[in-house]
């Protein structure tokens, strides 16, 4: 297996640049694409908008929440994945609970600070603990499930480096909100969350991607059992035609052997 940063004998850039576009694909699968920011985005945006306007707390989380619902609503319509947006509705819902039973503008972006923290926190820990959280997510997204645990060491150090660099952007952008949080007004707090939500989640991504194009291409397990499966198969099917013939060998046997007998 060869690293795709440089390509050997056997390796022309051909396949270098296929599996940079595999990679790509996989990841704007896995974080949802131009549509899934937007979905992130859209719901807090109409929030801080509102508020700032009118200062009216019940308006704005209604309003976040309409949004979030609509936007499920048209990805069910279309039959497209529904996961990020649903994602989006649990934040708002959240979001939106907190900041009306305290009556606290402010604590309608808690909850999605709190889950900002606690995702740094996590892919720090389980890097640290030899299964970085990034490999957890995107092994079956590049059909290697674990494989690379213990069969594609190079492919588990680029986990390794993406699951620090999401780990370490998290965290300075807490380091950046939760002082807001305590500190600043809601619209404040708000338009700075708005502006924090694409760029650091951009540059992760673009980590993630240096980082795993310059990695060992990964093992297609699926591919593999396939391979089991039929090769488990054809075995199968020649040991059953070779006692199917041997059968047949030996009823000829038998029934020449009898001939000779009667003749006899």
């Amino acid at each position: 297996m060869t690293s795709l940063d440089k390509p050997t004998e056997g390796t022309d850039q051909t396949t270098v640049d296929d599996a940079r576009a595999v990679t790509e694909a996989a990841l704007f699968e896995a974080f949802g694409g131009v549509r899934g920011m937007v979905e992130t985005v859209l719901p807090g945006l109409l929030f801080v908008a509102i508020f700032t306007v009118d200062k009216d707390l019940h308006l704005s989380a209604i309003a976040a929440l309409a949004v979030s619902l609509v936007l499920v609503v048209v990805r069910l319509a279309r039959k497209d994945t529904v996961k990020h947006a649903f994602s989006g509705v649990f934040g708002v819902a959240f979001g939106v609970l907190f900041a009306m039973f305290t009556g606290n503008a402010k604590d309608f972006y808690l909850p999605g600070m709190l889950y900002t923290l606690g995702l740094a926190v996590a892919y720090i820990v389980t890097t640290l603990a030899g299964v970085p959280l990034i490999g957890l997510m995107l092994g079956p997204v590049f059909k290697e499930n674990l494989s690379w645990r213990t069969r594609n060491p190079g492919r588990k150090k680029a986990y390794a480096k993406a699951s620090w660099a999401w780990g370490l952007i998290l965290l300075a952008k807490c380091a950046i909100l939760f002082p807001l949080y305590w500190w600043s007004d809601t619209t404040k707090l708000g338009w700075v969350l708005i502006a924090l939500k694409i760029p650091p989640f951009l540059l992760a991504v673009w980590l993630t991607w240096v980082f795993l194009a310059k990695a060992p291409a990964p093992i297609d397990v699926f591919a593999e059992m396939e391979a089991e499966e039929k090769a488990a198969e054809e075995k199968a099917a020649a040991e059953k035609a070779g006692a199917e013939k041997a059968g047949a060998e030996k009823a000829g046997a038998e029934a020449t052997g009898g001939r000779h007998r009667r003749e006899a």
